[in-house]
């Protein structure tokens, strides 16, 4: 394992990881734009409070107006940034929590199916869900959520699904 690979991956000495991302920043929401945009009423608040003879209540209006606004936008930037989904050669793992950490993992030999989903917002984006189904289980076991690119995901993941299903032809 290198020193770059995070300490809730945990990979064999021939396993590589073949895909790694985080979901698509549209999956913050609209909680960062609406965030962004109450501060900025901030400022514009803070400014025009702001006279000669001192500060207007209007100006701390303005303040804690950007504060609130900043602390919303950072707590969905760190959820964002804490999800992690990862497909190795031998099983994929999708991470997820701040301070307590919750991890998913599978091994691409229990995967009996795979399904992507594009709705037309998300094809016009660049995301969608792939979810992984296992043997055994008529329900989904392992979804990456808003995935960019989720078609480069399914690819590669189907290619080490195939190696894994593939028996190794030896002669004797």
């Amino acid at each position: 394992m290198s020193a770059s690979t995070p300490d809730w991956l945990h990979l064999t000495d021939e396993e590589e990881i073949v895909w790694e991302s985080r979901p698509h920043p549209i999956a913050m929401g609209p909680r960062v734009p609406l965030a962004l945009a109450i501060v900025l009423v901030g400022v514009v608040l803070a400014g025009w409070g702001v006279t000669d003879s001192g500060i207007a209540i209007v100006a701390l209006f303005g303040v804690v107006l950007m504060i609130a606004g900043l602390i919303v936008a950072g707590i969905q930037y760190i959820i964002w940034t804490n999800t992690r989904y990862v497909i190795t050669s031998d099983e994929l793992y999708k991470k997820y929590g701040i301070i307590s950490r919750d991890v998913t993992q599978f091994r691409l030999d229990r995967v009996q199916n795979t399904s992507l989903q594009q709705s037309t917002v998300g094809r016009v984006f660049g995301y969608g869900n792939l979810t992984v189904y296992t043997a055994g289980s008529g329900e989904p076991e392992l979804t990456f959520e808003r995935t960019p690119r989720p078609e480069r995901a399914s690819s590669v993941l189907n290619e080490y699904l195939g190696n894994v299903s593939a028996p190794n032809d030896q002669t004797v």
